[in-house]
């Protein structure tokens, strides 16, 4: 678990993610302001998690920036346990907040994971 939990430090600093352990799953939340399930993309594949997130900012007409530091996109591959899979995995998005499940398991499985809005 190590390792996800080292490249959840190397986000980038805007997004804030929280991991946790039971016996049967891991649960990983993770802030992804502006976010929706419709903008959201979630992959499990060769020991990896994918996530591609995108938000829409609306800029005013008669605005211009000075300074733009909130990105409006999310690229990242994380590295997953040795025991976690996609496999029956689930995930939910509430108000930008994404809060991922990934089972426990020995086998290793490709799959897309379903993101519903709450």
């Amino acid at each position: 678990m190590s390792a996800l939990r080292d490249a959840l430090r190397d986000l980038p600093d805007a997004v804030f993610a929280d991991l946790l352990e039971s016996e049967e799953e891991y649960l990983l939340v993770i802030d992804l302001p502006g976010v929706t399930a419709d903008t959201l993309d979630l992959q499990v594949a060769d020991g990896r998690l994918i996530i591609e997130a995108r938000r829409e900012k609306a800029l005013p007409r008669e605005f211009e920036y000075l300074r733009e530091d909130r990105s409006l996109f999310l690229d990242a591959e994380l590295p997953l346990p040795p025991d976690a899979t996609g496999r029956d995995g689930s995930a939910t998005i509430d108000r930008g907040v994404l809060e991922l499940t990934l089972p426990k398991t020995t086998a290793e499985v490709e799959t897309t994971i379903d993101i519903n809005d709450e």
